[in-house]
């Protein structure tokens, strides 16, 4: 049997899926949740297989639960309802979630999504695919850059090394605060740092310099 957990914002929602993956005879709903802190007691007593978990939650509710669902149990994380935009995505991935249920994917495909998280799989589009290969390949770059200037002022945090990576790809301090589930304030001091660091005036500076290290670093390979 697979064991499911429900995480949705309206308690309405999650009877009405509980009702349907019940009529599934390899699928058992443990229980359900309508708020993080909710889910996370609950998912503390009652472990299970897969967490469905809305992307609704109010406050960046799903990215926070996903995040801190390892703590306390080893449930896999299934996103439900995202849209079908790349960044946002990946964001739920880089979170810690095995998968993601697109708003408009049918019944089937989200039983099809949790027998494959189950086995150790993960339903994915080429493009998807290839936008994790292409954010591998970022992280990568930025982390054999890091020890070259670990001794001088470009040395930062892994912290503001995310920042600057999407200051890179042009999020504006609000996308960044809502991607890395942080306050805008905090980006704010982040960008300052990263400047400074840096010897910069401008985050358009801080871009290409970045890019300029990019390239360096692909051309020494």
């Amino acid at each position: 049997m697979i064991d499911v957990f429900i995480v949705n914002k309206s308690g309405l929602t999650c009877s009405l899926l509980g009702a349907a993956l019940k009529s599934e005879p390899d699928i058992r709903v443990t229980g359900s949740a309508t708020h993080v802190d909710e889910a996370l007691n609950l998912l503390r007593s009652y472990p299970c297989d897969v967490v469905l978990i809305s992307v609704n939650l109010p406050d960046n509710g799903a990215l926070r639960l996903i995040e801190m669902l390892k703590s306390v149990c080893s449930a896999k994380a299934l996103a439900v309802g995202a849209v079908q935009l790349e960044p946002v995505i990946l964001r739920y991935i880089e979170a810690g979630a095995s998968g993601y249920v697109l708003g408009e994917d049918s019944m089937d495909d989200l039983l099809t999504n949790i027998r494959a998280t189950v086995n150790g799989g993960a339903l994915i589009s080429p493009e998807l695919a290839a936008g994790l290969i292409a954010r591998l390949a970022e992280l990568s770059t930025m982390r054999s850059i890091a020890p070259a200037n670990a001794d001088g002022p470009c040395q930062m945090t892994p912290r503001e090394e995310e920042v600057l990576d999407l200051i890179v790809r042009g999020l504006s301090n609000q996308e960044i605060a809502r991607y890395l589930v942080i306050e805008v304030g905090t980006v704010k001091n982040h960008v300052h740092s990263i400047l400074h660091k840096l010897d910069v005036n401008s985050r358009q500076d801080a871009a290409k310099y970045w890019n300029s290290l990019s390239k360096l670093s692909f051309a020494e390979v």
